[in-house]
């Protein structure tokens, strides 16, 4: 059995895009559980405002004068993206464990205590298993149909329905942060990490206002981006198709080199020369495709740009009489 040392605390990091209607109740929830669970005076909550343009930037200022040394916001310069935010929420904890979850009310916080007994036990991530969703039925559908995708087209073995939501040990967090690539999928990264990981099965929450912020087209760059960041399989699909094409190819040239030489039979512009080329064009159209993803990664490694970029740090410290608006 492992504890927390005495000078250590509890980081709980949350990226947040235009949620001001729902940050007093997520923070609130959040102290609460902490409360309960014994880390009261223990933990530290790392806000990420991710260039959210509803106001969300006043109210995290402003509900850190309520948590004086509780609460770090910290305001990126521009949406950066969910992933981007959530490096740099990880990029500024300083806990011995840290918790990340979504800020709309999806991931509840009722597990903490679950997986802070696995961590106890000498586990050094415990994620969560989205065991149920409170979605509709064919976006439900779509969420189990893509994992279950990655998890037969992943090189590396990423449990199904693991979500973001987990708990790791600062030496998973340092080792991720490590890492330099910027086409960032957090469920495959810390998968393919390694350590000693373990799932707990928690039921998906709703969102607060049943009104989702990530659209379909979203949802879908996500995917690819987790399919191509941990497979090779499309560029082996390719190759195979390239492969199945060259037979068809020679089956139908020596088809119509029959008929030409020895039948007599051939006849000028058959359907099958149209179908044989947009047979073919749809193919190399395809492929270069595939190819085209993989390089616009690398390109987008190569160029080396941030993740992210800071505007400013928001704290409150706990000193009385220390000014309330303390950032960098």
């Amino acid at each position: 059995m492992r504890d927390l040392s005495p000078d250590s605390v509890i980081s709980v990091v949350a990226p947040f895009y235009n949620e001001v209607k729902n940050i007093k109740t997520f923070v609130e929830e959040l102290e609460n559980e902490l409360e309960k669970i014994g880390f009261s005076d223990k933990h530290e909550m790392i806000l990420v405002n991710d260039g959210s343009t509803d106001g969300s930037d006043r109210e995290l200022e402003r509900i850190i004068t309520d948590y004086p040394g509780k609460i770090k916001v910290i305001h990126l310069s521009r949406n950066f993206g969910h992933a981007s935010a959530v490096y740099a929420g990880l990029e500024h904890a300083d806990g011995q464990v840290i918790i990340l979850m979504d800020s709309d009310m999806q991931d509840d916080p009722g597990c903490f205590e679950a997986f802070l007994q696995k961590w106890q036990e000498g586990y050094d991530v415990v994620y969560s298993e989205r065991s149920s969703r409170q979605e509709s039925a064919p976006l439900r559908f779509l969420f189990w149909l893509f994992y279950r995708i990655l998890f037969l087209m992943s090189d590396t073995y990423i449990p199904p329905d693991a979500g973001n939501f987990a708990l790791m040990d600062r030496r998973v967090v340092d080792t991720l942060l490590s890492l330099p690539e910027k086409n960032i999928y957090v469920p495959g990264l810390r998968a393919w990490i390694g350590f000693k990981q373990i799932g707990v099965p928690v039921p998906r929450r709703i969102r607060y206002d049943h009104s989702p912020r990530i659209n379909l087209k979203a949802k879908w760059n996500h995917a690819i981006n987790a399919i191509f960041s941990f497979s090779y399989l499309p560029l082996i699909i390719f190759r195979v198709l390239g492969m199945l094409a060259l037979m068809v190819s020679l089956i139908l040239a020596s088809f119509t080199l029959y008929h030409k030489l020895i039948s007599g039979l051939a006849v000028r512009a058959w359907a099958s020369n149209l179908i044989t080329i947009t047979f073919f064009g749809g193919l190399n159209l395809f492929g270069i495709g595939i190819i085209g993803e993989y390089i616009s990664r690398i390109y987008n490694e190569v160029r080396a740009r941030p993740r992210y970029i800071i505007d400013r740090i928001a704290s409150v410290d706990k000193v009385p009489g220390h000014d309330k608006g303390a950032g960098q």
